[in-house]
């Protein structure tokens, strides 16, 4: 994934926190749970509600303004980010009413070890995560390392970047009701939970499918033609956080009961179906008893 150098990405909307003073109490074991849970089954925590909580101070606030064109994106993964941002925002307020709601663009907060959210407090062993009561997705730029050292992801930029997009859908899927009508309780297979995740896998392919024609204000496009490899990126990030290669690792079994986000083989399939297909074939819903 590469950005075209002169491309501006000053619109995308990112702020890096500086270091919290703590963690959020209030949260009780059930935060404690939904932390744990997250290692082991995912990376984002869409589900987590706030109640109860105390948020913290985040500390300072920078908005990343020196970050301005897209050959600084190519250098730096903070600026990589803030372009992601600039291309999802004019990508989804195309998109979005087309799928009968609004776009409002979200915040995108980075931190470091632990920050402070509408959800309470998380920290970094979460994973980046998009909170629905503030409306924010959080990024540990951290995680990146861990996706090639610890989940065996061969990385590179259109791997982060298939993280950034794929919590960005989350933020459509608040903004659309998707995630309110979606939230039972259940888990498995075939569960609201799963088919949530995996329609941010496609709604990130799909981004990731228009990105080179999507453009800058001054008509530049942001990126340039991905590669057959760096799809691959992509896709070996989406395996490497599949319920299945994940408790395979950690419990050396598979139980298709407890999944959350889809199989490795899922995850992969439902990015490649955005990205061939574009955001209107995302529908993992319908029939609600399909197989995924």
């Amino acid at each position: 994934m590469t950005f075209n150098d002169n491309a501006n990405i000053g619109g995308g909307r990112v702020s890096k926190r500086g270091r919290t003073a703590g963690i959020a109490v209030g949260g009780g074991v059930g935060a404690i749970a939904l932390f744990l849970l997250s290692q082991l089954l995912g990376v984002d925590l869409s589900s987590l509600a706030g109640g109860g909580t105390q948020p913290v101070d985040s500390g300072s606030v920078s908005n990343l303004s020196e970050c301005t064109t897209g050959a600084q994106a190519n250098e730096d993964v903070e600026c990589r980010i803030k372009g992601a941002a600039a291309s999802l925002d004019v990508f989804w307020a195309e998109e979005l009413p087309a799928r009968g709601a609004e776009y409002q663009r979200p915040p995108v907060a980075l931190f470091t070890d632990s920050v402070g959210t509408g959800c309470g407090g998380a920290t970094s062993a979460t994973g980046p995560f998009y909170c629905p009561p503030d409306a924010t997705i959080y990024i540990d730029t951290a995680f990146f390392g861990d996706l090639r050292t610890r989940f065996g992801s061969s990385g590179g930029p259109l791997a982060e970047m298939y993280v950034v997009a794929h919590e960005w859908g989350h933020h459509i899927q608040n903004l659309d009701g998707t995630l309110a009508a979606s939230q039972d309780g259940q888990t498995g297979a075939g569960s609201n939970a799963v088919r949530v995740e995996l329609q941010a896998d496609c709604f990130a392919g799909a981004w990731a499918g228009a990105a080179s024609d999507t453009r800058d204000t001054g008509g530049v496009p942001f990126l340039k033609p991905i590669t057959p490899a760096q799809i691959q990126d992509a896709l070996s990030a989406a395996s490497a956080i599949g319920d299945d290669r994940i408790q395979e690792s950690m419990q050396g079994q598979v139980n298709p009961e407890a999944w959350t986000h889809g199989s490795s083989e899922q995850r992969q399939r439902w990015f490649q179906t955005g990205f061939d297909d574009g955001a209107g074939s995302c529908d993992t819903f319908a029939p609600a008893d399909a197989v995924l």
